[in-house]
């Protein structure tokens, strides 16, 4: 389809169920038993925008945010209860390695009986600093050490942060021609300091831990949709490694009936260029490169993208410009402000632009009976900071 230059839309060809299993039953319900036990959990059930709905010509309009969830879980955003499961996992399955524990649990982790053996044990993350955060609050809550590979240059407000969870911030070296650190350069420069290695992130190899999180992930979407008042029509989702993103496609097969639409929304890039999924989509659904193979580049999780090449029915990507005065729509919104991070702030501007432009619209089937329920995926960075 066609679209204004400042939204990019690009519709899935063949939308539908993905033939391989990404998250099995049996791995979501331990981690849904995990989380929902830890002390303090509580759900953020999404909140409701009557006014921008209307606003906007919808039926209803539905806002995940992430940035109202009570207890510890608040830090790091959504991809936090699918990151504090994945560091629990990998610590269970390393003392059990080293024959400290068979199959340790949070309650015996926290408790700091094992601390001992458990300091001796090192997390890394990156480059993401929003999930590293994420990771050192885990890291921490167990007893372990943690370290955050981040690209030269990250501000310095997350290193704080990072720092106020414990994390020890390391510079992570970029590719040999320069290239800005990639998380599988994180990877390696983990592999090379023999730490565990934790990402939302997957490829050939690298599977298991992203697997986690993606099960953790699972529960946020559970929680929104079963606080609406109604299944939603479409979902809008932000995009990034595509972890969140799957586990919501892989949450809303359950509601029954008709799946929702699920639209992922990326931030562009310099020069406009599309990244992420948007950039795994142009290959796959216009029959480039790496089309119907289920692979995925580097900035793409493998895992996710063998669940979202079918179930996800659009990509789109806005300009940055859209994304900040989308900030702006939020903190002083009809319905009362909301605080968003820079990709739930993504995700709002998608939906914006989305309904205001005619084609965009129509290919997307928004019209006056849609109810529309969107993620604002991450907790804005002060309330992370303050975690």
């Amino acid at each position: 389809m066609s679209a204004p230059a400042s939204l990019h839309c690009l519709v899935n060809p063949h939308p539908g169920v993905p033939g391989l299993v990404t998250l099995p039953e049996g791995g979501w319900r331990r981690a849904r038993a995990a989380i929902t036990a830890w002390p303090g959990h509580a759900p953020a059930p999404p909140t409701g925008l009557p006014g921008l709905a209307a606003a906007l010509g919808l039926a209803a309009l539905h806002w995940k945010d992430e940035g109202r969830r009570a207890g510890p879980e608040a830090v790091g955003g959504a991809e936090a209860l699918g990151a504090a499961y994945a560091v629990q996992r990998l610590l269970s399955a390393e003392l059990a390695r080293r024959g400290v524990a068979r199959a340790a649990e949070a309650p015996e982790l926290e408790s700091g009986r094992l601390a001992e053996a458990t300091r001796g044990i090192t997390l890394a993350s990156g480059p993401e600093a929003g999930f590293a955060l994420a990771v050192a609050w885990g890291a921490r809550r167990f007893h372990a050490r943690c370290v955050a590979l981040l690209p030269a240059g990250s501000p310095a407000a997350w290193r704080e942060a990072l720092a106020g969870q414990g994390a020890e911030v390391l510079e992570c070296p970029g590719g040999p021609a320069g290239e800005r650190c990639a998380v599988r350069d994180a990877a390696r420069r983990a592999e090379a300091g023999g730490w565990l290695f934790l990402s939302d992130h997957s490829w050939p190899g690298q599977t298991e831990a992203a697997r986690d999180v993606m099960q953790g992930c699972r529960l946020v979407a559970e929680e929104a949709f079963s606080g609406l008042p109604a299944p939603p029509s479409h979902v809008f989702v932000s995009g990034g490694s595509g972890a969140l993103a799957a586990a919501v496609a892989v949450e809303a097969r359950r509601l029954g009936g008709a799946a929702p639409r699920l639209v992922v929304v990326e931030a562009e890039g310099e020069g406009q260029q599309p990244e992420g999924l948007m950039r795994e989509a142009a290959h796959s659904w216009t029959g480039h490169s790496r089309a119907g193979r289920g692979e995925a580049g580097e900035s793409t999780s493998l895992l996710a993208w063998g669940e979202l090449e079918r179930a996800a029915f659009a990509c789109l990507a806005v300009p940055p410009e859209a994304v900040a005065g989308a900030r702006r729509s939020l903190s002083a919104g009809i319905d009362g402000a909301i605080r968003s991070g820079e990709r739930g702030a993504a995700v709002m501007a998608g939906l914006l632009l989305a309904v205001r432009d005619p084609a965009a619209r129509s290919a997307l089937g928004l019209d006056a009976g849609s109810r529309v329920l969107a993620f604002g995926a991450d907790a804005p960075f002060a309330g992370a900071a303050a975690g």
